[in-house]
């Protein structure tokens, strides 16, 4: 970790901020050189947060000027394991009938949330929408079979924590993303709660 990056020992880093920042440069560059018409961000509240801030500024920095939506979906909640299905806790109020659409979330895993919120984006009319996500989890079995167009890291198969992802609301304020011991987990995640009170994950 860089000079004043406080690190916990809960969690064990995996990819510093001074990598994260780069990758964004790098993500913000492929999507500038898309042929992308009429642009709309729409970000996947909450888990999305920082990195959508970050990446919409450097698409800015590159002379893009979209405008920007949010979408509230849960699934995963306070826990650590995905319900199976997906709510829209706060819908896309922007037009999107023939605009192009780049949908940011933070985490693919089972493959639910992407494709739950690119058919509701198509379904408003979009002429097509591409998915920008932070973190691709490998070693996991799709339940639908969905890749991102536009990818920050393959991830091992593990519960990652902050630049905005959470587990049990806590470690979003980390500027780094990193990996929550099995203990962590296990204390953090109430027996039978109820899990569609967060936001989604996958």
């Amino acid at each position: 970790m860089g000079a004043g990056t406080s690190e916990r020992s809960d969690v064990t880093p995996l990819y510093d901020a001074p990598r994260i920042a780069a990758r964004v440069e790098e993500l913000a560059q492929d999507i500038a050189s898309a042929d992308l018409k009429r642009l709309v961000i729409v970000a996947v509240l909450k888990g999305s947060f920082i990195f959508a801030a970050d990446l919409i500024r450097a698409l800015h920095a590159r002379g893009m000027a979209p405008e920007i939506d949010f979408i509230f979906l849960a699934s995963y909640g306070a826990g650590t394991t995905s319900q199976g299905s997906v709510k829209v806790l706060r819908d896309v109020g922007t037009p999107l009938s023939g605009r192009d659409v780049i949908l940011i979330d933070d985490i693919l895993d089972s493959g639910r949330t992407l494709a739950f919120a690119k058919d509701l984006l198509l379904q408003r009319g979009a002429n097509r929408v591409l998915s920008c996500v932070l973190i691709d989890k490998q070693g996991v079995e799709r339940a639908v079979p969905i890749e991102a167009d536009f990818t920050g890291f393959a991830c091992p198969p593990e519960f990652v924590v902050g630049y905005g992802m959470d587990l049990a609301h806590r470690y979003r304020e980390l500027p780094y993303i990193g990996v929550v011991t099995e203990e962590t987990a296990a204390a953090l995640e109430p027996a039978g709660a109820d899990k569609t009170a967060d936001g989604a994950e996958g």
